[in-house]
């Protein structure tokens, strides 16, 4: 097992590892409650609110439909927040690592270095939180008329993250600037194992896959999804107002099915690609991973499993439903069981490598 100079007890990087891995964790264990018992409940609720508010048009009805529409916009801020939520958390956790890596290189002291990895976490951590509480604390007891409490708070925890990583920019561009800089040498950088060629490689090739998938998307759905946004709209405002019953419904569950696709391809893109990225920053951290390298193998495949697994059939969910979403959270379940596994071993290591320094004290 290596030992490294920037890896000491409460350090700047093993806050920022620890941390980063710590948030990413939660962050897909979020998502994974969130699509099991509030998404696809939540989606029907939208679709149940537009099929209500096109057949009181129908009816002529038309003082039903501004209430129709305010729990339409509930339900779309209930679900919106708590996309935020998710979101937000896994990529202050990628930039967490990101920030750890960095941290050989950044020019200050090692106190100043830890009081910023404090400040990131500590805002990386708050953000969300206030996000998820927006639904629920609205503009109750807010001293601004259209902000509330909990926006405050993550506009405040979103401040905090941005100036801590000012300030880890500002000491790298010290160090680089500097005419007294010195060579830096880090243990990360000569990483030769297997797991973490395995996971480079793995990580490499989802972001790849992302990619085109992605440039797929753009070059043969998009465009036709988005004229079919409009249209379909448009058809089931006509059909309504000329009283077609049949063709409302028929729009209605054309725009459903639409909505879906659009939602299962941007799912499928964003987290192949995020998988793909996680995994090769975590190839980089491999040496401080105290299990055995047959283990660090058995974690690596099984995130790399998870990775492809999720976006997979997260892509079949249209034509298999409620099994391929079973599957997809199953993908899920799997790297977050291997990112915990990989969290455990860095916290061995950790405590080997103070047990150490007490011993050579």
């Amino acid at each position: 097992m290596t030992t490294s100079t920037h890896f000491h007890s409460l350090s700047a990087r093993r806050l920022l590892l620890l941390g980063g891995i710590g948030l990413i964790v939660a962050g897909m264990v979020f998502g994974d409650i969130f699509a099991v018992f509030i998404l696809h409940q939540n989606a029907a609720r939208v679709g149940e609110g537009l099929s209500s508010a096109a057949h009181a048009a129908l009816a002529g009805d038309g003082s039903r439909i501004p209430a129709i529409f305010q729990n339409i916009g509930s339900f779309l801020e209930n679900r919106g927040t708590k996309v935020d939520t998710h979101v937000h958390i896994i990529d202050f956790g990628y930039l967490a690592l990101l920030l750890a890596l960095l941290q050989p290189w950044i020019d200050f002291s090692e106190k100043t270095k830890r009081r910023w990895a404090w400040v990131f976490l500590l805002g990386g951590g708050l953000l969300p939180v206030c996000v998820f509480l927006i639904h629920y604390v609205g503009l109750a007891h807010s001293p601004l008329a259209a902000i509330g409490w909990a926006s405050i708070f993550a506009d405040l925890g979103g401040l905090l993250a941005l100036l801590a990583t000012l300030a880890f920019l500002v000491g790298l561009a010290r160090h680089f600037s500097s005419s007294r800089s010195k060579a830096v040498r880090d243990d990360l950088l000569t990483e030769r194992s297997f797991t973490g060629h395995l996971l480079l490689t793995g990580g490499l090739l989802l972001v790849l896959i992302g990619f085109v998938h992605g440039a797929y998307y753009a070059g043969f759905d998009l465009y036709r999804h988005e004229a079919l946004d409009f249209t379909t709209l448009r058809e089931m405002t006509f059909a309504a107002t000329q009283g077609q019953s049949a063709a409302v419904e028929g729009s209605l569950a054309a725009y459903g099915q639409l909505q879906g696709e659009k939602a299962v391809k941007i799912a499928a893109h964003a987290h192949i690609i995020e998988f793909g990225l996680l995994a090769i920053l975590l190839a980089l951290f491999q040496s401080y991973v105290y299990l055995s390298e047959r283990w660090k193998r058995r974690w690596a495949w099984l995130l790399l499993i998870g990775a492809f697994l999720l976006p997979a059939c997260v892509l079949l969910e249209l034509n298999y439903g409620l099994v391929a979403g079973g599957l997809a959270d199953i993908g899920g379940l799997l790297v977050i069981v291997a990112l915990l596994a990989l969290w455990i071993g860095i916290l061995r290591y950790t405590g080997h490598l103070d047990a150490m320094e007490r011993e050579a004290e």
